[in-house]
């Protein structure tokens, strides 16, 4: 019985080992007289078992050679150690190649809807098309070369681009050439006989002539103009002073120029006062410019006298302190005078006027020194603050410079050439190794000293012209007067940009170069506007603190007096200037 379970087993094992195999084996096939072939067929018997003929028919792999040769590369190798072909690596995974796969299956694709060229069409070439094919209903064939004109080369509307000669939205709207040549008056390319474009409409009957009196009567006119306005340009303002005050000089020998010592003020002290206050109220005006006032200057240091310019074509000088006379007039100029600047002693003074003309006045006797030109109007001018160039100043002109001369020469010894427009002003900072300069081109330019290169440029979409700036007292900001109705606070030092959190609105000064001024201790800002008021605001929190209505016209400067704690002096276009405490 044991002999018979144990050879039922063996027999269970071998089939179940050939049921196993059975995916990757398979038996020899025999002839039907093989008694090995139908052993399995026979009973059992008790004795030694009898193991079937088993055979290996697992697929050959292929070696390298067969790979390179097409062969399907497996996809789970994680290594590749010889460079498969193209066919190698694309070859099916198993089987043969698939027959039935379309040719839309089998072509390459890099994106999901089939395979994209890469192609370059201009931006205006496929609007002109498109507009085209909008208007008239035909556009050209991209697939097709341009070249070759012919009606396979549209698309759409055939007949339509056959009957318009293929012509674009834009090329039917122009006139043919062929028809603006045909005008009466010959070819623009004959110049010898092209009379114009208004030719054909001109008839030589109809065009009248003066007749030869009437000519030499014109012609004599025209000289005549000519050589007055060339007089007037070339011929500069006879120079002439008067002096308004009995005696020029005092028991001592000392003239007006001579800081007084009984007004209560320290005047020879640079120190500012220690607090300021708000002016309130008017103590004087002086009268005396019969055109409106252009600009005002103290006397440096002490501020004992002020200079004014006019539109009158004048220049004066006035006592700030005492009975407040005026002391001086100048007369030079020929047109109205612009700018006005003193040197550091103020024993000299420079003027710019529209007669384009600098001259250079000695303070005390009123006579003129020098004169420069260069054919140009000058709009600002700055004597160099240092001690050892007071030989040397700087005029913005109206032809985009900035001209450098020489007092001891009269002649032009720089030219800094770099704006797009007329320059305004000029500021010098950073301890006088520096100036500023601002134009008509909306731009900001800073420049080293006795270098032509801008060394920093700024100029911003929103930024507005600034005809007016200046420096503040403790040399770390520039205050400049935009057209936008607003000052603007640039810092002084280094980077020279914009202070956001300091702008100073609230006045209107759009298309006037109001000037503006700090208060000694930098408490205050003030300005003066197109409606002839006095503007202060407070420094620290940009309120506008008060407002006084100054001059009937423009007020187009206002200056606090460095000494003084509340006395502000402001002019305007009404011929005034006056004096604020």
């Amino acid at each position: 019985m044991s002999a018979a379970i144990a050879s039922l087993a063996s027999y269970g094992s071998d089939s179940d080992s050939e049921n196993e195999s059975e995916s990757n084996t398979s038996i020899e096939k025999v002839g039907p007289d093989d008694p090995d072939a139908t052993a399995h067929l026979k009973p059992l018997q008790s004795g030694p078992t009898m193991s079937l003929a088993v055979l290996n028919s697992a697929p050959e792999v292929a070696v390298k050679e067969a790979v390179e040769t097409g062969i399907h590369l497996d996809p789970s190798l994680k290594e590749v150690t010889y460079n498969p072909t193209y066919e190698t690596m694309f070859a099916p995974e198993f089987g043969p190649t698939n027959p039935y796969k379309s040719q839309q299956m089998s072509a390459p694709r890099n994106m999901l809807s089939g395979y994209a060229e890469p192609a370059h069409v201009n931006d205006f070439m496929f609007e002109q098309q498109r507009r085209t094919f909008s208007t008239y209903g035909y556009a050209l064939d991209p697939s097709v070369d341009t070249h070759e004109a012919s009606s396979c080369s549209y698309i759409g509307a055939v007949e339509e681009a056959e009957k318009n000669k293929g012509l674009t939205v834009f090329e039917s709207g122009q006139k043919k050439p062929e028809k603006r040549k045909k005008v009466k008056g010959g070819d623009a390319g004959e110049i010898d006989n092209f009379l114009g474009p208004w030719a054909k409409y001109v008839d030589e009957k109809d065009v009248a002539k003066p007749s030869e009196e009437e000519k030499k009567e014109l012609d004599e006119i025209t000289a005549k103009r000519q050589k007055k306005g060339r007089n007037e340009d070339e011929a500069p303002g006879e120079e002439k002073t008067i002096l308004h005050v009995k005696d020029m000089y005092d028991y001592q020998g000392r003239s007006y120029l001579h800081v007084p010592q009984d007004v209560g003020v320290n005047l020879r002290s640079a120190d500012a006062p220690d607090k300021c206050y708000l002016p309130k109220k008017q103590i004087h005006v002086w009268s005396g410019h019969t055109k409106g006032v252009s600009a005002i200057r103290l006397y440096p240091r002490s501020g004992h006298l002020l200079l004014s310019s006019s539109m009158d074509c004048k220049i004066k000088l006035w006592e700030v302190y005492g009975e407040r006379r005026c002391l001086r007039t100048f007369i030079g100029h020929s047109k109205a005078v612009r700018d006005i600047c003193f040197n550091n002693s103020g024993t000299q003074f420079l003027s710019a006027a529209y007669d384009r003309y600098l001259k250079l006045w000695d303070s005390e006797t009123g006579q003129c020194i020098s004169r420069f030109t260069n054919r140009k109007v000058p709009y600002c001018v700055k004597f160099n603050p240092d001690e050892d160039k007071q030989n040397l100043f700087v005029a913005g002109m109206s032809d985009k410079k900035i001209v450098q001369w020489d007092i001891r020469t009269s002649e032009v010894v720089q030219e800094y050439d770099r704006h797009l427009g007329a320059v305004n002003t000029i500021t010098f900072v950073d301890e006088n190794r520096r100036f500023v300069s601002t134009s008509d081109d909306k731009s900001l330019r800073v420049w080293e000293w006795d270098i032509p290169v801008d060394f920093k440029y700024i100029a911003e979409p929103s930024m507005h012209s600034m005809p007016a700036v200046t420096l503040s007292p403790n040399g770390k900001w520039l205050a400049c007067q935009s057209m936008d109705n607003q000052i603007l606070i640039f810092g002084a030092q280094n980077r020279f940009r914009l202070n956001k959190k300091k702008i100073f609105k609230g006045h209107m000064v759009a298309g006037y170069a109001c000037q503006v001024d700090f208060s000694p201790d930098m408490s205050y800002v003030v300005s003066g506007d197109a409606d002839g008021k006095l503007n202060i605001w407070d420094w620290k929190t940009t309120k506008l603190y008060h407002r006084i209505k100054a001059h009937d016209k423009v007020c187009i400067s206002a200056l606090w007096h460095p000494h003084e704690t509340s006395k502000v002096i402001t002019c305007g276009w009404d011929g005034q200037i006056k004096l604020w405490d």
